[in-house]
């Protein structure tokens, strides 16, 4: 090699030559044949044992770990303590002095508990503090409750800061000044959100000329609340032929099964048994203050109307009917 020194040394018997700085060349050896070989480990020739040993280390003796991999190197997971709202229904025990009671009173930083024997002891919101069924949770203050949905007489969505609508053009009649006077006590709040205004009729001997003066049509539907509907009376055959007269589209009769509106309230919400039966050939109202001690329908009707609080205190039939009608007008 060209600027190479070379020096002759031997090992164990053999001749050996340095060429290069930190190269190391064997004898050429010769094959069978007289040719030279190209290596000294393809000819047979091995390296020194003292240059064996440095150069390659010595194989791994260690053995697997019978026992596998450490399983206390591994991460421990944190303990995760469930929150508890505080409610009036909770019974806890706390961790530190080992009193248990009942919450009764929750703040934004401390609860008070209540044992068996009505001993009130207070304590502060800290984690982990108290134990449930023997586990430790946290106690914490209740979310707020939702607020109350209000409801109108009739059972509906209370409709908060309602403004005057404009009326539509369509109408519900009933059969008297009691008849809108409890229409107005239960439905008035939905009537006045869907603007829809109730009038009172003298009774439906009359009802098909004013239907015909009404012309009901599109955008202009009617609704008739009729007392006593029931197959054969006088009241079904009037609502029968106005029906056929002037079709279903825009007009609709419904109505209850009782003689007056009166008997459409409640008993219990009046304050009486039952409502009395009346001779026949009897006008009923007068009839009805002669069986309970009433000196006149006047003074009737005021115990009947002040006992009007809601839609539960009205018979299912003049409820269902009513709903009926306002459906059918403003749709």
């Amino acid at each position: 090699m060209p600027g190479a020194q070379s020096v002759a040394g031997t090992d164990s018997g053999k001749r050996y030559i340095w060429g290069a700085p930190g190269r190391r060349a064997w004898p050429p050896a010769h094959r069978g044949d007289g040719r030279a070989a190209t290596s000294g480990v393809s000819a047979g020739l091995r390296p020194p044992a003292r240059l064996r040993s440095a150069a390659v280390p010595p194989p791994s003796r260690s053995l697997p770990d019978p026992y596998g991999r450490d399983v206390l190197a591994a991460p421990r997971r944190r303990r995760t303590v469930p929150e508890v709202p505080a409610t009036g229904d909770v019974v806890v025990e706390d961790a530190a002095t080992g009193f248990c009671g009942l919450v009764v009173v929750c703040t934004s930083s401390a609860v008070t508990l209540e044992d068996r024997a009505g001993r009130r002891r207070v304590f502060p919101l800290e984690p982990a503090r108290f134990l449930l069924d023997g586990e430790p949770v946290t106690l914490v203050r209740p979310a707020p409750a939702a607020p109350a949905v209000r409801r109108s007489a009739s059972g509906s969505r209370h409709v908060a800061g309602l403004r005057a609508r404009t009326a539509r053009a369509a109408r519900v009649w009933v059969e008297g000044v009691h008849d809108a006077a409890l229409v107005e006590r239960v439905w008035g709040h939905d009537l006045r959100v869907e603007g829809i205004v109730v009038e009172p009729i003298d009774g439906l001997d009359n009802l098909a000329a004013a239907v015909a003066g009404f012309a009901p049509g599109p955008g202009r539907r009617l609704g008739v609340l009729a007392d006593h509907l029931v197959p054969g009376s006088k009241e079904t055959r009037i609502a029968d032929a106005v029906t056929a007269r002037f079709g279903g589209e825009h007009l609709l009769v419904a109505g209850h099964p009782f003689v007056d509106v009166w008997q459409a309230v409640t008993p219990a919400a009046v304050g009486i048994r039952a409502w009395p039966d009346v001779p026949r050939g009897t006008d009923w109202k007068t009839g009805v203050c002669a069986a309970l001690g009433m000196p006149d329908t006047r003074t009737m009707w005021g115990r009947v109307n002040g006992a009007v609080r809601d839609y539960r205190d009205l018979a299912t039939p003049l409820v269902t009917a009513m709903e009926t009608l306002i459906d059918f007008v403003t749709g």
